[in-house]
């Protein structure tokens, strides 16, 4: 093994190790992951942008399973992983790539934010693909759908206004054995400013954790003029009416909305700081 520290899932449950494990090691080994969800991929392509950042380029030693290199591939995470790590191997082996079709669990690959226009182009593909996956499997009608995409553009539109960096979405759909239902994962990451920058302009804040929860929970916003800053208050609610979980983490804190059926802890400070802020949804079928 090139590293000490062995991981074989990337998820929102493991990216607290993760991140612990891999701040001081030149290398990052996924060689052993069997799994990994949008969460863990945009967090990989986060931690990447950060350290490019920072004019460092660690080498990515990629999985052994071919099914993970191609859920990667399908989820389009070697078009940026490359631009920020060191790929070993740097082409990956891959027998035959998953099929694009109307079909597939995929309701956006890997997709940058930077701009305005990439809202626009995430919610038209979103849209396309909504009706097929959200009706189909999730039971979702016209209104949750509608509800859904103005959720999906405020979490993007967050990023644009708040972090003044690249951020990075990726939505799919699940099927959770354990409780019979279909679920859909939204996870959307930039590693801008972080909410408490963002905030101190207008509000004395101790910690990270209060100035998330001030933002969820009291829809404040960096902007002092009405209707600013109810993006992500309004998301906590779409996301509550339908009995989601909402996850956000910025800086060294995370906020966690947890229905009954999920699992998590609602407050976590002293994480490893790490930029930016990183949002997980997770969406259960009716």
């Amino acid at each position: 093994m090139h590293n000490q520290y062995v991981i074989n899932q990337i998820t929102e449950d493991t990216f607290e190790q993760f991140l612990h494990g891999y701040k001081e090691s030149q290398e990052i080994d996924l060689h052993e992951v069997t799994f990994i969800d949008p969460y863990g991929m945009v967090g990989l392509l986060e931690m990447g942008v950060f350290l490019r950042s920072k004019g460092i380029q660690k080498t990515l030693y990629l999985p052994a399973s071919e099914e993970v290199l191609k859920y990667l591939d399908r989820m389009d995470f070697f078009k940026f992983a490359g631009g920020y790590f060191n790929l070993k191997p740097s082409q990956p082996q891959i027998s035959e790539k998953y099929l694009r079709s109307s079909y597939s669990d995929v309701l956006l690959e890997i997709t940058p934010i930077e701009k305005s226009d990439d809202i626009h182009f995430i919610v038209g593909k979103v849209k396309g693909r909504a009706q097929a996956i959200l009706a189909r499997h999730l039971h979702y009608d016209e209104r949750a759908i509608n509800g859904f995409i103005v959720a999906l553009s405020e979490v993007c539109q967050n990023i644009i206004e708040h972090s003044k960096n690249k951020g990075f979405v990726g939505i799919q759909k699940y099927y959770f054995q354990n409780m019979n239902k279909h679920v859909v994962k939204i996870a959307v990451m930039d590693i801008g400013i972080g909410f408490r920058i963002s905030l101190s302009e207008r509000f004395s804040l101790k910690n990270d954790i209060e100035a998330i929860e001030k933002v969820i929970l009291h829809g404040a916003s960096r902007y002092a003029e009405k209707g600013r800053g109810h993006g992500l208050a309004a998301v906590r609610r779409f996301v509550s009416q339908w009995n989601g979980k909402l996850s956000i983490r910025s800086g060294t804190a995370k906020r966690a909305i947890i229905p009954a059926w999920a699992w998590g802890r609602e407050k976590e400070i002293h994480l490893t700081q790490f930029p930016g802020t990183q949002i997980n949804i997770l969406l259960p079928e009716i």
